[in-house]
């Protein structure tokens, strides 16, 4: 059977300090081979590269998330210019737009969201893509900055399969968790369906978006065969076909050796 590859996890977050030794070191014999940790903020950042040094299987990727960019300065820009120079560092994210809240303002999310865009372009490294109520945006912003040159990931798709063809003419991968699995994500399904297999991977997002039957619940990667038997269902495709179609996939979308 093949491994699991969580594309994108917050094992940094507080919701796992009771028992984040445990729950990492039981990831491997569950089948969960790689796990790449999505810095947030300036402070998540540091503990993501802490969690890529104490874990063989722990990858990283240093960005702030938009609704934390108002902590964004030079001087901190330069602390996460630093910190994608660490060893296991796979990406630049999350970043982008979140215009389900009022606050940061928009100007000061574009402002950060286009200076990490062009850290990724210097480093060499793909993006992942945060994008909440913000599609026009998201996608003109990353057409008018050749977002294909540096590739990456759509994390926690949720717009519609339109928006998705433009996504996909520009190369990017789509980040599936979760969500596919609730009962009124009707878009995503139909989203999903319309999606080459070759361009998507699994997440989980954890703590959040646990699938249904923990909708609710706190996240971990222990929870990816329900997003892999969903994703099966949709594409009309065994299960193990869909693990592999994930796990070569993200392999392509880090820039990773199997």
């Amino acid at each position: 059977m093949t491994d699991i590859f969580d594309t994108h996890a917050h094992y940094d977050n507080k919701a796992f300090d009771e028992d984040r030794e445990a729950l990492l070191e039981s990831l491997p014999s569950q089948g969960v081979a790689r796990v790449v940790n999505i810095g947030a903020s300036l402070a998540s950042c540091r503990r993501t590269v802490e969690l890529t040094e104490a874990y063989d299987y722990i990858y990283g990727a240093i960005g702030v998330h938009p609704s934390e960019t108002g902590e964004l300065d030079e001087e901190g820009f330069g602390q996460l210019r630093e910190m994608c120079g660490a060893e296991k560092c796979v990406a630049i994210g999350e970043i982008g737009l979140d215009y389900y809240w009022k606050e940061p303002e928009r100007g000061i999310q574009k402002k950060w969201f286009l200076r990490q865009l062009h850290l990724a372009k210097k480093t060499g490294l793909p993006v992942v893509i945060h994008s909440r109520d913000a599609a026009r945006d998201t996608v003109d912003i990353l057409e008018a900055e050749k977002g294909g040159e540096t590739g990456g990931v759509i994390h926690c798709y949720s717009y519609t399969k339109e928006t998705a063809r433009r996504f996909l003419d520009m190369g990017f991968f789509f980040g599936i968790g979760g969500v596919l699995t609730f009962q009124n994500a009707r878009k995503l399904r139909e989203a999903v369906e319309y999606i080459p297999l070759d361009r998507i991977v699994l997440e989980t997002d954890s703590p959040y978006l646990a699938p249904v039957p923990y909708r609710g619940k706190r996240n971990s990667s222990l929870h990816l065969p329900y997003v892999i038997q969903a994703l099966a269902q949709v594409k009309g495709i065994s299960e193990e076909e869909a693990r592999r179609a994930a796990w070569e996939n993200s392999l392509k979308l880090y820039r990773m050796e199997g």
